[in-house]
């Protein structure tokens, strides 16, 4: 099951993020990292794994099979984008609240919600999410959201600065 990678497939730089929708930490970093992967993607390639925190965030997996969904009909970065920049909207919703909100989500970006919710039962996304989450473990990655550049975990003080994030990039 490949990634979907925002940018330069074929660049010399790939930026990782093992990534939770839910997680506070993830979506405080999303605005920064999406600007700098879109002043970057000429260059480089950045790639969001599924490492949802189930224990910790109920909705966490919903939300990943909802972005993978919406990748099944090609929306895949506009979901990602929307869930961060919606979390607060969903993050306290459970069963039924929670399914139609990502379905409307869905259908405000342009995805029919009957397809949407056939993607939604495909095995091809829960295998997905667990393949992201088993490459995440094989790495150590423990937290949420943890960023590897060319294969090297950064640091936070390093993600979480701008200019140093952008320095690591250009190195």
């Amino acid at each position: 099951v490949g990634d979907h990678v925002f940018g330069n497939t074929d660049g010399k730089v790939l930026l990782i993020e093992y990534g939770d929708f839910q997680c506070p930490g993830c979506g405080t970093a999303h605005p920064r990292i999406k600007a700098i992967s879109e002043q970057y993607k000429d260059q480089i390639g950045f790639v969001f794994r599924n490492f949802p925190l189930t224990s910790i965030h109920p909705n966490a997996r919903a939300a990943a099979a909802s972005a993978e969904a919406a990748g099944q009909s090609g929306y895949y970065w506009e979901m990602h984008n929307k869930l961060f920049e919606s979390q607060n909207s969903w993050e306290n919703l459970t069963g039924t609240e929670r399914s139609d909100a990502f379905a409307s989500y869905a259908e405000a970006l342009g995805i029919n919600k009957a397809t949407f919710t056939t993607n939604l039962g495909l095995d091809v996304i829960n295998q997905k999410i667990s393949f992201d989450q088993a490459l995440g473990k094989k790495v150590s990655v423990d937290s949420t959201p943890t960023f590897f550049l060319n294969g090297v975990k950064l640091e936070s003080s390093v993600w979480g600065d701008d200019t140093k994030l952008k320095e690591a990039i250009n190195a």
